[in-house]
């Protein structure tokens, strides 16, 4: 069975299974997400994987496109630095290939958190297991659908108020 294919049966059980888009040109990356569904990159829920405390998991953080990781507040909040997955590790933790991993339909006892970024917009485009794929959610769907651990405050650049000089 394909990614997406076993992403759209999780999100069947939230009734989100039928809004799962596929491309014909890759969304792999955030400008190329913002393309295919002619939005702005900000919109694109970038769903990134990082390495746990134990080295043999992951956990997952979901922020808007414009966003990036502040080491200084990712360190603060889960008390490591963070350490991005490879491309092998990514798909070995969180079941989906790098440009199509999303917060869906992960392993047992993956985390997710959803960075405050995201509660900007009504609507966010997370991708769906494939590099040719996106779903759109609101805030409240991506957590349910999600099952976010929490909401956290770990990302820098979207928020020109709270830049550092």
């Amino acid at each position: 069975m394909e990614h997406i294919d076993v992403v759209r049966n999780y999100l069947s059980a939230y009734g989100k299974g039928d809004a799962v888009m596929e491309f014909p040109v890759s969304s792999a990356t955030v400008e190329l997400a913002a393309q295919a569904l002619g939005t702005e990159p900000a919109r694109i829920a970038k769903t990134l994987s990082f390495g746990d405390k134990s080295g043999e998991g992951c956990i997952i953080i979901v922020m808007t496109g414009d966003a990036k990781v502040d080491n200084r507040k990712f360190k603060d909040y889960f008390n490591m630095k963070a350490r991005m997955l490879s491309h092998a590790e990514a798909l070995t933790y969180t079941g989906h290939p790098v440009g199509g991993v999303c917060p869906f339909a992960l392993p047992a006892g993956v985390p997710v958190y959803l960075d405050i970024s995201l509660r900007r917009f009504d609507v966010v485009y997370p991708a769906a297991g494939s590099s040719n794929s996106a779903v759109p959610m609101t805030c409240p769907e991506l957590e349910r659908c999600s099952k976010a651990t929490a909401w956290l405050d770990v990302c820098k650049g979207w928020n020109t108020d709270s830049q550092e000089a």
